[in-house]
């Protein structure tokens, strides 16, 4: 079931698909994420970076290691990390060992394999696994609904 989003949440998503956009303009591939405090503030934002061939680059990661360094644990708990994609099973374990709050995701891992597949391209060597799977009791929102058909222009123009 498709999650719907508050209009303050709406704005931290599409700046997730903007980041994604932002990577695939840079031939990389099209994720975004955004690390936001517990008043609405954004610390940190990133987006794939594996193009340069290191295939841990996801933003979600990335997110995970300047929270580490630079958030104390209750602050952490408390963050929402907002992101184009589902977090992949690395991801998620990250986001678990630094003790990251709550996840809102645009399209599914799910979502994402099945497109994949419907355009001929081969499945990743790491499974997808729902993030609850990876770090039970992690609060997670997602789908939404009302930017899917953004991140599917993204994943198809990036499997073209």
């Amino acid at each position: 079931m498709a999650y719907e989003p508050t209009d303050e949440e709406l704005v931290h998503l599409n700046r997730c698909v903007e980041l994604a956009a932002e990577g695939l303009a840079a031939n990389d591939e099209p994720f975004g994420s955004v690390l936001v405090d517990a008043s609405g503030k954004v610390l940190f934002e990133d987006r794939n970076r594996v193009a340069g061939g290191d295939q841990t680059r996801h933003p979600e990661f990335e997110i995970a290691r300047w929270a580490a360094a630079n958030m104390a644990p209750e602050e952490r708990a408390a963050a929402t990390v907002y992101t184009s994609g589902e977090h992949c099973p690395m991801c998620s374990a990250a986001h678990g060992w630094v003790g990251l709050g709550r996840i809102v995701y645009i399209m599914s891992s799910r979502q994402l394999a099945e497109l994949r597949a419907g355009l001929g391209v081969p499945p990743g060597p790491v499974n997808a696994i729902p993030i609850q799977d990876v770090v039970p009791g992690v609060p997670v929102d997602g789908p939404v609904a009302a930017l899917e058909a953004a991140m599917r222009d993204l994943h198809t123009r990036a499997c073209a």
